[in-house]
């Protein structure tokens, strides 16, 4: 497993992040206890979890499952960079979610407490709450560091301009600020290229990409439904992406076999060859896809692959491949 420095920070992450949403929902205990073990074994050591996984307001599921296997020692704790998010509501009562003073402190210690640790290696915002100014949120955000409650700070589904206005309220305090973002980003959905990418750029924060496979469009799905399994791309927003992207999903998942090598590789390794990229997360249901994930670490995509690859999924604006303005004006 390779490492990297995440964002401008000292902090080192694997190239892989263990996202641990379908922990709870999906998968048993036990079961999630081995992956987080096996993701040990193949030097995964950055999780992503957030409050609100599991999707049982206030209960914390997928945290508390988290906070289990850290207590059954092992340096389970010790080897792991966990990073969680707050936003979400957490309660039916007022101020039981977004980015108030009260729901920062709140939900900080709810999460050490399901947790059982006594600090967050990365503190994320789910979402830009617009109606908290970021003094407040700046100030909320530097007694958790000072108490020793967090260690850094990042955002998740962030506009470029969020991020510019957080980095810069930050720095008129004398604060670190921002050193991640967490932005949907996939061959299918490219839109964080635009503004996202140039500005995360800018104030060095790593990108950190969810649904790296597009819900599992890019991970196989016209292959896995002639096999009669798929079953994630046959119904709701995973069927109609299937209908409308359906003509490219089939070139890219000729030019993977063409390759040999899975579709969901594929997908993961073009994100490990975009700059700014630190690690996208993968969501495992079973050890044996957490197995299989482990070759997009490794695959090296050659610039004729690329091209192709930016072919059938171009980038957003008329004059793809270039940051905005360029890219929608000369």
């Amino acid at each position: 497993m390779e490492y990297t420095n995440l964002g401008r920070s000292g902090l080192s992450v694997s190239r892989l992040c263990l996202g641990t949403m379908n922990f709870g929902p999906e998968t048993t205990e036990p079961d999630s206890f081995t992956i987080m073990d096996r993701a040990h074994e193949h030097g995964i050591n950055f999780f992503d979890t957030a409050n609100v996984y599991g999707w049982k307001t206030g209960e914390g599921v997928t945290e508390n499952i988290i906070g289990r296997w850290f207590a059954t020692g092992g340096l389970r704790r010790e080897k792991t960079v966990i990073a969680t998010k707050l936003y979400g509501s957490m309660s039916d009562w007022p101020n039981g979610n977004l980015l108030s003073a009260l729901n920062i402190r709140r939900a900080c210690d709810d999460s050490l407490r399901r947790m059982q640790t006594d600090y967050i290696d990365l503190y994320q915002m789910h979402h830009v709450d617009r109606a908290t100014p970021w003094d407040e949120i700046w100030e909320a955000f530097s007694v958790l560091r000072q108490q020793g409650k967090v260690l850094y700070f990042g955002s998740s589904n962030f506009a470029g301009w969020h991020l510019a206005q957080a980095q810069e309220a930050a720095r008129a305090r004398h604060f670190l600020g921002l050193v991640s973002e967490q932005s949907i980003y996939n061959l299918l959905n490219r839109w964080v290229e635009l503004e996202v990418l140039p500005a995360a750029k800018h104030y060095g924060l790593g990108v950190i990409p969810w649904s790296p496979l597009n819900g599992g469009l890019l991970g196989g799905a016209l292959r896995k439904q002639r096999e009669g399994g798929g079953a994630r791309s046959n119904s709701g927003r995973a069927k109609e992406g299937l209908a409308k992207h359906q003509d490219a999903i089939e070139s890219y998942e000729k030019l993977c076999a063409d390759l040999g090598e899975d579709p969901a590789n594929v997908g993961l390794a073009w994100l490990l060859h975009q700059e700014g990229v630190t690690a996208p997360i993968i969501g495992p249901r079973t050890t044996e896809q957490l197995d299989g994930s482990l070759r997009a670490a490794e695959l090296k995509l050659d610039a004729e692959v690329l091209t192709k690859l930016d072919e059938l999924f171009p980038a957003p604006g008329p004059n793809g491949s270039k940051p905005a303005p360029e890219a929608y004006a000369w």
